[in-house]
């Protein structure tokens, strides 16, 4: 059984994501398509730990048959799909494996290629839920996600501060990888998908996989959805208040931030069963059902094609460049040309998912 709104809801993840990793100009972005720039809240920020929560959703019913063939069949299933993310999420950020020095085109270096990103933490996020599933039940993951967001408060505060330059989860990552090894788009060597900050990312794969098991089990009633709404309130509400101590932060993805998503999630989720399956409102859905049939294949088509159009010159200026501001910008102004360059080229993207729906392609891993 699959539920038409939980599909939705990673179409609309997957749709926002391409937007706001495209920009046309960064520094001519509106504010609610930019990443907080430390702690506090934007809708970006939203974006990802969302479609952490839609992939728990979706493994309480990819992983029914693999539980129930054994613990050999699960753990390889789970190992090798693990596996084949996090590769591809390195060779995403290797890609286009050269580059020109002098003139002269040389292997990128591995040792200067970013190890953790977002497919990464996808893949952490689920070979360990995975391991949990396999292993607690329901309660034994509650209890699992209570201890690993207060154990993840006290780490920060214990070995480091809250701020870019003093936190644990930049130390951790200096220590095991180095420099070179990290993203630098935050001025200076920091991975916002570090190693110690997956952990309470986990927390969001955990609690996708109890609200889509709850779902499964108890059926879209009027009563399921009036009770995940009051949970979501309620969790949002917690990840607020703690936000006073441990302040709601996606970069370091603490503790209130995991809270505040997942809230946030629950009740988008619960509106979306009550419009989808109980109203049957749904002709609007076929557009982000596109995005969500084939997530991971469009979502690297997306990232690889904007590197393709930094590596490429039209005149003297790489494809990317020209196109806001030879085109997009002139036609209209710096920001809200920076907004159509992104989402014409979400349209693309749809459009080549539109084209593999049509002729039943569907690429999973």
């Amino acid at each position: 059984m699959r539920f038409q709104a939980i599909d939705v809801l990673r179409g609309i993840t997957v749709t926002l994501m391409i937007i706001v990793n495209s920009p046309g100009n960064h520094e001519t972005t509106f504010a609610p398509l930019l990443h907080a720039d430390w702690h506090g809240f934007t809708p970006t920020d939203w974006v990802f730990p969302t479609f952490l929560f839609v992939v728990g959703n979706a493994m309480c019913f990819s992983l029914t048959s693999s539980l129930a063939a054994g613990a050999r069949t699960y753990f390889y299933k789970v190992v090798k799909r693990a596996s084949v993310i996090f590769l591809l999420g390195f060779l995403m950020y290797w890609f286009p494996f050269v580059q020109q020095i002098d003139g002269q085109w040389a292997l990128k270096p591995l040792a200067e290629t970013r190890i953790f990103g977002v497919l990464q933490r996808i893949a952490l996020c689920y070979l360990f839920a995975s391991v949990l599933i396999y292993f607690i039940k329901e309660k034994g993951l509650l209890i699992f996600s209570a201890v690993a967001l207060v154990g993840y408060w006290l780490l920060l505060l214990s070995f480091g501060d809250l701020s870019l330059q003093g936190n644990a989860v930049l130390k951790l990552d200096m220590w095991l990888l180095g420099s070179k090894h990290l993203y630098l788009g935050e001025g200076l060597p920091f991975d916002p998908e570090g190693l110690l900050s997956t952990l309470p990312a986990i927390v969001n794969v955990v609690g996708g996989y109890l609200v889509g098991k709850y779902i499964k089990e108890r059926g879209v009633t009027f009563e399921t959805i009036a009770k995940l709404l009051m949970a979501g309130v309620l969790l949002a509400t917690i990840g607020l208040v703690w936000n006073w101590g441990f302040p709601i932060n996606k970069k370091l993805w603490t503790s209130s931030f995991v809270l505040y998503t997942v809230g946030l999630d629950v009740i988008i989720l619960s509106l979306l069963l009550y419009v989808i399956e109980i109203r049957k409102i749904n002709r609007w859905t076929y557009f982000f059902e596109v995005f969500g049939k084939n997530t991971l294949f469009l979502y690297l088509i997306s990232e690889i094609g904007l590197t393709i159009f930094w590596i490429f010159n039209i005149g003297d200026k790489p494809i990317y460049q020209f196109l806001f501001t030879d085109v997009f910008s002139p036609l209209a102004g710096d920001y809200l040309g920076s907004f159509l360059f992104a989402f014409t080229w979400m349209m693309t993207c749809w459009t080549i998912g539109y084209g593999m729906d049509k002729k039943k392609i569907y690429i999973k891993v």
